[in-house]
């Protein structure tokens, strides 16, 4: 019957779990804690239980002890297939519950899998801590190759147990405990030796001949020196005597054989005999040797130093990365063969680590010939001091190139902000000049110690308009200096130069170069701020130079490199296109205000009215609008207001406006009709003579008896066709909207359309207010709620327009339009036009 798969893994195990104990892969185990400096390791192999093979350290279960399977960490690491490597296996969902980690003897843990010859993982080799910690790519390395060795290990001892095990059966049957004995008659020269004895030497006992000279025949020729050299001294001073050598038998096997004995005294206090026991290393003196291979196959550099600081071993991996052969370090001294050890990290830690017996590790530099980082393990013992390291320069390279690229990234992320600072500054404001010369405060912090910011306008006249000093003591003389040096400045100087070419201009020798070019106070100040060198840097937009930005640097800054230049280059141009947008808005805002107020006449103004008419044009600089106001006389002496605005932004929308309004003028005189008729009329007209506009509009008449005269009052009678509700602001200050019904269809619609008049009587000493959407609207904001914020700004407006008012008005008209008009924009151009017509109702006499 064929095994199943896990049937010949489980096979697999039991062929190698007469490994354990093995001394080998207990030094393997050791060597894992040292190398990774862990408490704990653990050679697993797994079954239908966990079997600890081999174990370092205090860990979960010595050598031999069993263990369910479901228990077990390393079953985890064995069914993943791969490394294992948790910093804290308390959060770890797959390790949590299982008892070593629940009961707080293994927290880190690091487990890399067996694999056998055959494919089948057999086990786990692994590492563990009962505190935190984070296992580095190197230390997986490591347990990686151990892993290797340990599995060669398994499978070396497997085998060598199968090769004699039959040798092993007869020879415990002779004796338990594989110890033989020797009696050395010094007198007589006789050297007697049990049968066990024979048996490690491979000599029967007719074969043997009793004396030292057969002893010696059965030694290696190459251990046969010392071994006589221990005698001697043993017997010389009739003391102990220890020695581990090699035995070769008859048929040529080598064996290792560890002997110790005493010389005993003879009256005279002389030795006369030597008494003593042997017993078989060659199994112990293998696994020494298996560990020796393994250190000489590690990628992992290492070599060992005895407490007189003298190299007594070095792996082939040490002799690579220290550019030394073994036969140059064996022997000597660290402290001679690496003198620039001395003073440095390495001493410092190699010694604390022997001082203390505690393990060290850190990462330090060795200087040329080396000229390598290092990442280093030391750890004392027994032997002397282990030490353990990895050529890391590599990796040192790299993190530094990762950090020259952060730095780099950080400057360009500076110059980066730098160009967003000034864009902002640039577009933040309608006052382009203003934020221009914040320039020089910005290049300063970016890029030297001083600097001065200049204007050259359409007649070519030069402005310094900034200057700004990084220290705060001389900003008083860089703006003195600014003041005069364009008046002290002969033509042929620097910032002259860059003007004219429009080039960057470079001032070498900056104080002497410039105060050659500079008369009076001007030079005097400039050579108290002692520039070392400057920079003219010329502020270009659309063919054309605007101005110039002057840079200059003390001894304490470093000359700008191309990519300084080219972002300062980059800033000044931007400021160009700045000015130059700014030149070209407001050439044509002129442009188009002139054109919007040619469409509008000045009101009529009878004596017992303030009439106060504003227009503002849309911050968008070419866009004439169809926003308009009029006010004017009918035939019977009655005053018609009117606010309106023609829908549109653009040259169409100014012409009809002109057009709406004329016709609406010239209805309201003709007709003489009431607010609600002149609409009425005006729709019928436009609908008649073909006007393609719409518009909103507000037309309030008033109107006075000779009785409402007398009791100081008069009627508001007023149609709304679309538009915003007028304010009224009472004597008393009191602010309200004039209601009086449903705003109507707008203009231009359709003719026939009802209109309806409204009406109210106010006293004399009152104010109306009509606007357009200009003034109140903002996006996001209800209509309502834009309304009520106006009404509230008019309120606080009120009572200086009181205040400055004079005999016949109580209230100063102007000023409440202006007050207004600055609360409502801010000091900014609005996105739409706004026209403005406040009217108070003076007091009358006669």
């Amino acid at each position: 019957m064929s095994l199943t798969p896990d049937d010949q893994r489980a096979a697999a195990v039991q062929r190698l779990l007469s490994s354990v104990g093995n001394p080998a892969l207990e030094r393997l185990a050791q060597l894992a804690s040292r190398l990774l400096a862990a408490p704990a390791s653990q050679v697993s192999l797994l079954s239908d239980v966990q079997t600890v093979g081999a174990a370092a350290g205090s860990v979960t279960g010595s050598t031999g002890t069993r263990s369910p399977l479901s228990d077990s960490v390393c079953t985890v690491t064995a069914e993943l297939g791969s490394p294992l490597v948790v910093a804290d296996a308390t959060a770890d969902d797959r390790l949590r519950d299982l008892g070593a980690v629940s009961d707080g003897r293994v927290r880190a843990y690091l487990g890399v899998p067996l694999v056998g010859k055959d494919g089948h993982v057999v086990g786990a080799l692994c590492v563990f801590d009962e505190q935190v910690r984070a296992w580095s790519t190197d230390d997986v390395l490591v347990l990686t190759d151990l892993a290797a060795s340990a599995v060669a290990e398994l499978e070396l001892s497997a085998l060598s147990v199968e090769y004699e095990a039959d040798r092993v059966r007869w020879q415990l049957a002779i004796t338990a405990g594989g110890v033989g004995s020797f009696d050395w008659d010094l007198q007589t020269g006789l050297l007697e030796w049990d049968d066990q004895l024979h048996a490690l030497f491979g000599v029967a006992p007719g074969e043997f001949a009793r004396s030292i000279e057969a002893f010696d025949a059965l030694v290696h020729p190459d251990d046969r020196g010392r071994v006589h050299e221990a005698l001697e001294d043993a017997i010389a001073a009739c003391s102990e005597y220890t020695a581990e050598y090699r035995v070769v038998h008859p048929d040529g096997a080598t064996r290792w054989v560890k002997a110790r004995g005493m010389a005993l005294p003879g009256p005279d206090g002389t030795a006369v005999r030597v008494l003593g026991a042997a017993y078989d290393t060659t199994a112990e003196r293998e696994a020494d040797a298996r560990i020796s291979r393994v250190l000489e196959t590690m990628t992992t550099a290492f070599f060992l130093l005895d407490d007189a600081w003298r190299f007594t071993y070095v792996n082939a991996e040490a002799e690579r990365v220290l550019g030394s052969t073994r036969a140059e370090m064996l022997g000597g001294v660290i402290w001679e063969l690496f003198p620039l050890s001395l003073g440095s990290l390495f001493e410092e830690h190699y010694r604390g680590a022997a001082e203390s017996g505690e393990p060290r590790a850190f990462e330090a530099y060795y200087p040329p010939p080396l000229d390598g980082w290092y990442e280093v393990r030391a750890f004392p013992g027994a032997d002397g001091l282990s030490v353990y390291f990895h050529d890391i320069s590599a990796r040192r390279r790299a993190e530094e190139q990762r950090e020259a690229a952060r730095e780099a990234a950080e400057v360009a992320s500076e110059r980066l902000a730098l160009l967003a600072t000034v864009s902002e500054d640039l577009s933040a404001t309608l006052d382009t000049e203003y934020a221009v010369g914040r320039l020089a405060r910005h290049l300063v912090r970016g890029f030297g110690s001083w600097s001065v910011v200049t204007l050259w306008d359409d007649q070519r006249h030069l402005r310094d308009i900034a200057g700004w000093h990084a220290e705060p003591r001389l900003r008083p003389t860089v703006a003195r200096y600014a003041q005069l040096r364009l008046g002290a400045l002969a033509p042929t100087s620097f910032l002259h130069r860059a003007l004219r070419t429009g080039e960057l201009v470079v001032i070498p020798d900056a104080t002497e170069k410039i105060s050659a070019v500079l008369t009076g106070e001007a030079r005097d100040l400039l050579r108290g701020l002692a520039p070392r060198t400057g920079y003219a840097v010329p502020m270009r937009a659309r063919g054309r130079t605007v101005g110039a930005i002057t840079l200059f640097l003390d001894d304490g800054h470093a000359d700008l490199g191309p990519e300084d230049l080219a972002l300062l280059m980059q800033v000044a141009d931007r400021a160009g296109v700045a000015l130059d947008n700014a030149r070209l808005y407001e050439s044509q805002r002129r442009m188009a205000e002139t054109l919007q107020r040619a469409l509008l006449s000045a009101p009529a103004e009878p004596d017992d009215l303030d009439v106060v008419v504003r227009y503002v044009p849309a911050a968008e600089a070419a866009q004439v609008g169809g926003d308009w106001y009029d006010a004017f006389l009918q035939p019977d002496g009655s005053t018609l207001l009117v606010i309106g605005d023609v829908m549109g932004h653009d040259r169409h929308a100014a012409a009809a406006m002109s057009q709406v309004r004329t016709l609406l003028r010239g209805i309201a005189v003709t007709t003489s009709g009431t607010p609600a008729e002149v609409l009425a009329g005006l729709d019928t007209t436009l609908e008649t003579l073909r006007v393609d506009a719409m518009a909103t509009a507000l037309v309030m008449r008033l109107e006075q008896s000779d009785e409402q005269r007398a009791a100081g009052v008069t009627t508001l009678r007023w149609t709304n066709a679309g538009h915003l509700p007028p304010l009224l602001v009472e004597p008393d200050g009191t602010v309200r909207e004039l209601r009086g019904g449903t705003p109507e269809l707008v203009l231009g619609v359709t003719s026939g359309s009802p209109r309806s008049d409204a009406e109210v009587v106010v006293p004399r000493g009152s104010t109306v207010l009509l606007y357009t959407d200009g003034l109140v609207e903002r996006r996001g904001e209800h209509l309502q709620e834009s309304i009520d914020r106006l009404a509230g700004m008019v309120a606080e407006a009120v009572p200086a327009a009181q205040a400055r008012a004079t005999a016949p008005a109580t209230l100063d008209a102007r000023h409440l339009a202006d007050a207004v008009l600055a609360r409502a924009t801010a000091g900014e151009a609005p996105e739409d036009d706004i026209a403005l017509l406040a009217v108070h109702l003076s007091a009358q006499t006669g």
